[in-house]
């Protein structure tokens, strides 16, 4: 399953259209509610039916990394984008004939007032994506939502927080079987995501090893990313004996509790 992200640089309807199915539309929600209301609106006249809510770094970020590594030179920017080194929100496909002026995205004054508002807008399935703790798993029970990603932006946003594979374990213990819990950053590995679906996790995510292959070869490069994955996950459940997903369990994992 793919889940599309709401800065794409391809249309809802042409990345449905490819794939022959609609995708989970990931959501960074328009400080706006009519521009919210619109997106969704297109979302959900394009087939989605899922939509799943990004919470996690909505006022942006002070990465060390980021600020260390990222590219001195912007100079070849303008090979691809008109005005520097990236689009604006309202050159985003998915903004089109939406207005977004002085429209902040994500929005920064979320909170769970307006997570309601959207739930009860939304027909479809809303998952939440970001949630890392016990008690926000309980509050998206409380607010009966659909399903729970695990996430954390792939470590980019706040340097000093839990790996995702750390923070799944309580997530999945509070939320118990009531609704699908999903995880993903960091995933590099079959035995990666062995071990996420051994501690609960019903579906992995994968992001930047996709970007590496197409980089390096193209669609070709795509597909054997995900060949090197399923090939090391099949090796790893061979070797400790799980003839189907539905067997691996908690016990092939050492957990910092496992003594106890």
């Amino acid at each position: 399953m793919q889940v599309l992200s709401t800065m794409t640089s391809t249309a809802v309807e042409d990345v449905n259209k490819a794939l022959g199915r609609p995708v989970w539309q990931q959501l960074y929600a328009p400080s706006s509610w009519d521009a919210c209301q619109q997106l969704l609106q297109r979302v959900e006249a394009a087939g989605c039916s899922v939509i799943a809510l990004t919470v996690d770094n909505t006022t942006g970020r002070n990465s060390e990394t980021f600020l260390r590594t990222r590219p001195k030179d912007l100079t070849q920017c303008s090979a691809c984008h008109k005005d520097g080194p990236g689009p604006g929100m309202s050159e985003r496909p998915m903004f089109d004939g939406i207005n977004m002026t002085g429209v902040r995205v994500p929005n920064p004054a979320m909170d769970w007032a307006f997570v309601e508002r959207l739930r009860k807008f939304w027909k479809g399935k809303f998952i939440i994506k970001g949630i890392d703790t016990r008690e926000d798993a309980r509050l998206c029970l409380e607010q009966g939502i659909d399903g729970i990603l695990v996430s954390n932006h792939g470590g980019r946003a706040t340097e000093t927080g839990r790996a995702t594979v750390e923070a799944l374990p309580e997530v999945v213990t509070e939320v118990g079987n009531r609704i699908p819990v999903f995880v993903d950053g960091g995933f590099r590995r079959g035995t990666d995501v062995f071990k996420a679906l051994a501690l609960g996790a019903k579906a992995v995510g994968i992001g930047r090893p996709f970007l590496w292959g197409l980089g390096a070869f193209g669609q070709n490069g795509v597909d054997r990313v995900l060949e090197i994955l399923q090939g090391e996950l099949k090796l790893v459940m061979g070797n400790c004996g799980t003839q189907t997903v539905a067997d691996i369990t908690r016990a092939y994992v050492a957990t910092p509790d496992w003594k106890a």
